[in-house]
């Protein structure tokens, strides 16, 4: 699994963020070609490594596949 994910990391692309009056953070995961449809999405603000870890030790996490 771990060799797959390494080989599909070079077409994936993402984004990590807050949602606008959420607090969960939000990664966004896509195929290099979907990149145009990251744009139509709401935008994610920007957030802290010490964000992100807390967000996902508190089980706050949101995966969106953009296609």
């Amino acid at each position: 699994m771990n060799d797959l994910l390494e080989r599909l990391g070079n077409y994936l692309v993402w984004r990590i963020g807050k949602a606008e009056g959420e607090e969960v953070l939000v990664v966004r995961v896509g195929l290099a070609s979907a990149t145009p449809e990251f744009s139509q999405l709401s935008r994610l603000r920007n957030v802290t490594d010490e964000e992100i870890e807390r967000l996902a030790q508190a089980g706050r996490v949101r995966v969106e596949w953009v296609s």
